[in-house]
């Protein structure tokens, strides 16, 4: 993915930066993307040892209002 924002899919115009806030347990998090399946773990609810994750951007088109998440590799 390029350093600018992308264009909507729906309506073709420029599209604003922004994220998903996740709730957690101990606080507030952005998304991320982790490949695989998920697996279970007893103490943190899944395991993430051994897996990629990736920071999720979101982006939002102020006219038509679309929201399109993207999980950039760096």
């Amino acid at each position: 993915m390029t350093d600018r924002a992308p264009e909507c899919s729906k309506c073709s115009r420029t599209m604003e930066p922004g994220f998903v806030l996740e709730q957690t347990h101990g606080g507030l998090a952005q998304s991320s993307w982790v490949d695989g399946v998920p697996e279970r773990s007893v103490w943190t609810r899944l395991k993430l040892t051994g897996h990629q994750r990736v920071v999720v951007t979101t982006f939002r088109c102020p006219p038509c209002r679309g929201v399109e998440s993207y999980a950039p590799l760096a």
